[in-house]
């Protein structure tokens, strides 16, 4: 199963040179959530996880961050173009014969559960495409 994780983004709102993707949710950067839960949704659907993390701003100190980590590789966006254009970077080393998930390296808190529920909607669905989205009661807060 692949798994486009994108993690080219500055971080401008951070306010910090660290890249986005780096910075600790309980004493792991959040890219390392984001692996994780690739990785189990793979698991739990009976397939590898062949994750492919597009990076661009200090793209090397996330692949370095990174190394040695089994089934991860690292490709460069740039320019960077937008999301669409990230995807493309990815798109030479994907397996066309399995789904692929883009997800975001700075989203931490999606579960595995729910991308294998949109793996198993699209499959029952025949759609080459599903989408997912989250509704907060919270929104305004996480616009502030």
């Amino acid at each position: 199963m692949n798994f486009v994780i994108l993690a080219a983004g500055q971080g401008k709102r951070m306010q910090s040179d660290l890249p986005k993707v780096l910075h600790p949710l309980a004493g792991r950067p959040l890219l390392a959530h984001v692996l994780d839960t690739a990785r189990s949704a793979a698991a739990t659907l009976g397939r590898p996880a062949d994750l492919v993390v597009v990076v661009g701003h200090a793209g090397e100190r996330v692949a370095d961050a990174f190394a040695g980590h089994d089934g991860v590789r690292f490709v460069t966006q740039q320019p960077q173009l937008g999301t669409g254009h990230a995807v493309l970077q990815a798109a030479p080393l994907l397996n066309d014969a399995e789904p692929t998930l883009v997800l975001y390296g700075d989203v931490p808190l999606v579960r595995a559960e729910t991308l294998v529920a949109l793996v198993d909607a699209r499959r029952r669905r025949g759609r080459g495409a599903q989408c997912t989205r989250c509704r907060s009661d919270r929104l305004r807060a996480h616009r502030a």
